[in-house]
Formats: structure tokens, sequence, C-alpha cells
């Protein structure tokens, strides 16, 4: 008989609507993933990435996610079948494709995303940084939707909205062992300038948790 999961903590309950909710609504319903895709996950040990690469595989699709060299090995662990260090291999090179790609990274622009999608597939934007001075990486997010109407691959921004259902699956999920959160770190109220600055350094590994 298999192992019963363990219990959520209270940090780990605390962070799984805010990150599954965009992670589900990315993987299932923007990008449609399908059973045998082949699915690209970019910032997969970010707290969206994390939770959008165990539910492409849990939706029984071939999974690569992309990472820093620290973050390779916590990447496999969630059973990515392949892991990628964004430092030493650039996978936007056109020397590879995906079916869906999901961009929780936010920094690659549209043209580089396309060239590792295939002629059909699917991008899914999840969030935005960098870019310019007004609208920073949310620019690209406004111009998905009209590149995509003079091509064949469908290039998508998320807009998640919290409900019910959703919740229930992640629930689900979770107590079938096949979705797990991740606590980069948890802070005490009076240490949150200290919390602020590891995460804007990109310090952290998944979400940060402040106690109150």
């Amino acid at each position: 008989m298999a192992a019963k999961p363990a219990a959520l903590s209270f940090e780990e309950a605390a962070v799984v609507p805010i990150s599954g909710f965009a992670a589900l609504q990315a993987v299932r319903d923007v990008g449609e993933v399908q059973a045998g895709q082949q699915v690209l996950v970019l910032g997969a040990a970010g707290a969206v990435g994390w939770f959008a690469a165990q539910l492409a595989k849990a939706f029984g699709a071939q999974v690569t996610g992309v990472a820093s060299t620290s973050q390779l090995e916590l990447v496999a662990s969630i059973g990515s079948d392949e892991v990628i260090d964004y430092t030493r291999q650039d996978v936007t090179d056109g020397a590879r494709q995906w079916e869906v790609i999901v961009d929780t990274g936010g920094r690659r622009t549209l043209s580089q995303l396309r060239r590792a999608l295939t002629p059909t597939g699917t991008l899914v934007i999840v969030g935005g940084e960098g870019g310019g001075r007004w609208m920073g990486g949310f620019l690209r997010n406004l111009r998905a939707p009209l590149v995509s109407r003079f091509i064949g691959q469908r290039l998508r921004m998320l807009a998640s909205k919290p409900n019910q259902e959703d919740l229930q699956v992640l629930r689900e999920l979770i107590e079938a062992g096949r979705l797990r959160p991740l606590i980069g770190r948890t802070y005490p109220l009076g240490e949150v300038p200290e919390a602020m600055r590891a995460l804007e350094a990109g310090k952290t590994r998944g979400k940060i948790v402040i106690t109150v």
C-alpha cells in the first residue's frame, strides 16, 4: 500500500492558492496541455513554474524544466523528464522546439520564444519582467495576441482568476501526492525588509512566507 502523503504545513497551505491557480490555469486552460506533448517550463524553480512543471507531468506531458545551475537538482526532484541550465544553454536558439511553452521567467522576447515553439504550438506568458521604461515586461503580453492573429502559433497571456472549483482540483492533486508547494524561506514580520531584499536579488527558491 502506498504511503499517505504528509500533511501540508501552514506555510505550504498558504502559498498553494496564490501560485497554484496561476499554474493550473496556465497549463490546463491556456496551454491546453495534453498527454504526450512536449512542454517547456521556463523558470521551473520559481513559485508558479514549480507548480506548472508538476501539473504538466500530472497531465501526462513530457516536461523540460529550465532553471539555474544551483536549481537543477531541485527541478529534477519533481519529476521533470529533462532539466536545462539556462546559464549554459539557450533553449530559444531554435535547435529544439516544444509544443507548449509556459514562460514564468519573463525576460525573453516574443521572437526568442517563438523560435523554441513548434509551428502550431502554444506559448503561455505568466507575468512580465524587464522591458522598457513605461510598460516593462508587460509590453509583450499586449503584443502576443496581436502577433498571434497572423501566425500559426498561439501566443497567449495568462489572466489568473481564483475559484472554488480549481481550489478543489489543487487539493485533490496535493492529497494524491502529485503536487507539492515549494517554500523558499519563512520570515517573521519584523524581517520584511530583509525578505524583500532577498526576493529582489533573486536569492529565493519558491515562495517567501511572512509569519505574523
